[in-house]
């Protein structure tokens, strides 16, 4: 989703993400997909993060992608404390902006659920210069978490024209079953819908 997004969205910036270093051991064609390997339970893995990350940013054509807790969470878990990392890269650039994305996967009407994405808002690096890597991370968590809670009430409210589309997925509900449906449509002169909901997505 990072990748289509960025694709779509930020083009044309180039995609980078750190990972877990023993991760991208076991999964090395992540390699040719812009992450790169870092280990944050060590000082030199977090000093060998800063160090990537800045000199890839120092590129203006790039856009790196962190999932700041340094693990997936709930998207709805307003307590899990950020890692360092962000904010003391934050303090050590001096151009750029650090924009909070939250990411739901719901099941709304079809079979196959929806990836839910909402941006938060945006916080220029020049303006926020002298700012403390306590302060940033507070900055950081606060406007996270707006974006959570935002996308939170989008999501219970199971309205999809709250939502830009940017990808479109196959509904109904199978091959089989929906040849079945097609075919009694036919029968009875009633136009077949392959949606399950009323408003077709």
């Amino acid at each position: 989703m990072a990748h289509l997004l960025n694709s779509q969205l930020f083009k044309p910036r180039q995609f980078f993400a750190p990972i877990d270093a023993q991760a991208l051991e076991k999964y090395k064609v992540f390699s040719k997909l812009g992450f790169y390997g870092v280990s944050l339970s060590s000082h030199s893995g977090a000093a060998a993060f800063l160090k990537q990350s800045i000199g890839i940013l120092e590129h203006p054509s790039t856009a790196l992608w962190i999932t700041p807790e340094g693990r997936f969470c709930d998207c709805r878990d307003d307590s899990a404390p950020l890692m360092p990392g962000l904010a003391h890269l934050c303090t050590k650039l001096s151009r750029g902006v650090a924009l909070p994305i939250a990411f739901e996967y719901v099941f709304w009407e079809e079979r196959l659920p929806e990836c839910l994405v909402r941006f938060g808002e945006p916080l220029a690096i020049d303006i926020a210069m002298n700012r403390t890597k306590s302060q940033w991370n507070e900055l950081l968590l606060t406007h996270l978490r707006e974006a959570q809670t935002k996308l939170s009430t989008d999501s219970i409210a199971r309205d999809a024209s709250r939502f830009t589309p940017l990808l479109h997925g196959s509904a109904g509900a199978g091959v089989a079953y929906d040849f079945i449906r097609r075919m009694k449509s036919l029968f009875t002169g009633r136009r077949f819908q392959r949606e399950h909901g009323d408003k077709l997505q």
